[in-house]
């Protein structure tokens, strides 16, 4: 007759059962593939990214083994579910590596403006906001007084204005140019990458450049 379970008493070890559940949950990561998709019928895309059309799923795991590839199911709750013919580690490999680009910080590059500042040197500046924008950073747009500029804020104003309205076509404003000290500050972000256009560059520029945030440029002219 066993002997009857005392609290005090070691539980029975079961080897199997931590085992089983460490399967389990390594089998439901990722996205579904191959047997484990359950809908009756897909919609596949061939491994050189073709739409194939809408098929029975088991038409599509023959299809996988014909090519010698899996049938990953990438969109659950699409109707119905869209499958992709590809190797499941390299299927892994691109969305990591999608991911990373994806977190990639954002950086803020600054742009430093002049109330008086030359059209010519307006559109330098202009020029290497734009092209960081295209890349995908964000800008500060940093105009600076001296402190007889402040007479006439209205100056600076128009020239930050003008600007903000030259890279319109490629970003958003974060909030109203808005005083500062002597200073007027706005920020700008990139408009979504699909939409993005240069208009004042010819092509894409060195994307992390240089910005103006080591550039003095007069701030500390007590004129």
């Amino acid at each position: 007759m066993p002997s009857p379970y005392r609290p005090n008493s070691p539980r029975p070890k079961n080897n199997n059962a931590g085992q089983n559940r460490g399967n389990f949950r390594k089998e439901d990561k990722g996205p579904k593939r191959n047997d484990r998709i359950r809908a009756t019928e897909v919609r596949v895309i061939s491994p050189k990214g073709e739409m194939m059309g809408v098929m029975p799923t088991q038409q599509a795991l023959d299809l996988a083994r014909e090519f010698g590839v899996d049938l990953i199911e990438i969109a659950a709750t699409a109707v119905p579910p869209v499958c992709k013919l590809q190797e499941y580690g390299k299927y892994l490999y691109e969305e990591a590596k999608k991911h990373k680009h994806q977190k990639t910080a954002t950086k803020v590059k600054e742009i430093k403006l002049r109330p008086r500042i030359d059209v010519h040197d307006l559109f330098i500046k202009v020029r290497r906001a734009e092209n960081f924008l295209f890349h995908g950073h964000k800008i500060k747009l940093l105009l600076q007084y001296r402190y007889r500029e402040l007479e006439h804020p209205e100056i600076g104003i128009a020239t930050i204005t003008k600007a903000i309205e030259a890279l319109a076509h490629i970003s958003t404003r974060d909030n109203e140019p808005k005083r500062s000290g002597r200073a007027i500050v706005v920020g700008l972000t990139p408009v979504q990458q699909n939409k993005r256009k240069l208009v004042h560059n010819e092509t894409p520029g060195e994307e992390d450049g240089e910005d103006d945030s080591e550039v003095d440029n007069g701030e500390n002219d007590a004129e």
